[in-house]
C-alpha cells in the first residue's frame, strides 16, 4: 500500500467503434481527466470535488462513478474500510462519445489497485472495468492506451493492443449538444442484413491491417460503417455534411466517436488538421450549433499513476 494513502491518476479520453468496429474497437487519445484519491479517516465519509467541463452535472459522494469503481475493487481486495476524498479535474466532455464515464471507472480501479499495492495486472483491470461499464471498447484503451481490439470470451476480456505503423493525427469536433448513449443505442435496429454484417467485418479487418501496416490510403474505405452510423447520423444535425467536408479538406475519413455527438477525423501526418476542423465546423455554424475543436493524437500509455 502507498504510505501516504494518496494517488493521482491520469486517464485518456477514448473513442469507441472506430467506424466499423462496433463494440469491439477503441482508441485512446491525448485528452485527459485527472483524479486524485486521498484516504481519509472512516468517519469523514466520501467527498468528491469536481472541477472543469460538465463538473456541475456529476454527482457528489459515493454515488459518483469515480468513487463507486474505487470501492468496488477496494472491497473486493479486502482492504480496510476507509473514508475518501476524490478531486476530479474534468477535460473530457460529458455525454459526447469520448468515454467520460470510462475515465471515472478506470481511475477508480487504478487508484484502488495502486493504493492496495498493485495486485492486479492491467489485463485484469480491463476485465474488472468491463464488469462495471458493460463492454470493453472504451475501458480497454483507457487502461492500455493505443488502439485495442477487444472480445469477450468466457466472462473474460481479451484485448489486443495495436501498435501504429506510423503517426496519425486526429481532429475531434465536439458539438454543443449532448447525446446520451441510451438514446443512441435506441436508434439501432434489432437486426441488420447479412450483407451489412459482411460489409462491416471486411472493413474492420481492413482497418486493423491498414493501421498495422502503415498503408493508410486504405483508411478512406476502412472507416466506413453500416451497423450504427447510418442510424445515428440523423441524431446529430450537420454531422453527415461535416464528415463529407472532412474528406474534402484532406482527412482520410471521419466517423462518429462512440455513440456521439462527437465526430472524429483521421488526418495524414503531413495534413492540415486545422483546415479539416474548420471545414467540419461549417455545417454546425449554419445550424447555430456551437462546437469545440481538439487537435489530438493517439495516446500510447493509457491510464497512468502520476
Amino acid at each position: 500500500m502507498m504510505e501516504n494513502g494518496k494517488v493521482t491518476v491520469r486517464v485518456p479520453a477514448t473513442s469507441a467503434n472506430c467506424g466499423p468496429g462496433f463494440d469491439c474497437l477503441g482508441l485512446a487519445c491525448t485528452l485527459y481527466n485527472e483524479f486524485t484519491y486521498e484516504r481519509l479517516p472512516l468517519e469523514q465519509g466520501v467527498q468528491v470535488v469536481s472541477e472543469g467541463q460538465g463538473s456541475g452535472q456529476l454527482p457528489e459522494g459515493r454515488s459518483n462513478l469515480a468513487a463507486q469503481s474505487f470501492f468496488a475493487l477496494w472491497e473486493k481486495l479486502k482492504q480496510p474500510k476507509t473514508g475518501l476524498k476524490i478531486t476530479c479535474r474534468i477535460r473530457v466532455p460529458v455525454s459526447r462519445g469520448l468515454g467520460s464515464s470510462s475515465t471515472a471507472i478506470v481511475a477508480g480501479l487504478t487508484a484502488a489497485n495502486a493504493l492496495a499495492g498493485n495486485p492486479l495486472t492491467k489485463a485484469e483491470l480491463v476485465t474488472e472495468a468491463t464488469k462495471i461499464e458493460g463492454h470493453p471498447d472504451n475501458v480497454a484503451p483507457a487502461i492500455l492506451g493505443g488502439i485495442t481490439v477487444n472480445v469477450m470470451e468466457g466472462g473474460r476480456v481479451e484485448s489486443l493492443k495495436i501498435a501504429l505503423a506510423r503517426p496519425l493525427k486526429l481532429v475531434v469536433l465536439v458539438p454543443d449538444m449532448p447525446l446520451p448513449t441510451s438514446k443512441a443505442r435506441a436508434a439501432l435496429p434489432r437486426t441488420v442484413p447479412h450483407k451489412d454484417a459482411v460489409y462491416n467485418a471486411s472493413r474492420a479487418a481492413l482497418l486493423v491491417g491498414s493501421l498495422m501496416s502503415g498503408d493508410y490510403e486504405f483508411l478512406t474505405t476502412a472507416l466506413e460503417d453500416r451497423l450504427h452510423q447510418p442510424y445515428r447520423l440523423p441524431l446529430i444535425p450537420g454531422a453527415k455534411e461535416a464528415l463529407e467536408a472532412a474528406r474534402k479538406a484532406g482527412a482520410y475519413n471521419g466517423i462518429i466517436s462512440g455513440a456521439g455527438s462527437t465526430l472524429m477525423a483521421y488526418v495524414p501526418q503531413d495534413g492540415d488538421p486545422m483546415k479539416v476542423g474548420k471545414a467540419m465546423e461549417e455545417p454546425f455554424k449554419k445550424r447555430n450549433i456551437g462546437t469545440t475543436i481538439h487537435l489530438l493524437e493517439i495516446d500510447s500509455e493509457g491510464a497512468k499513476v502520476m
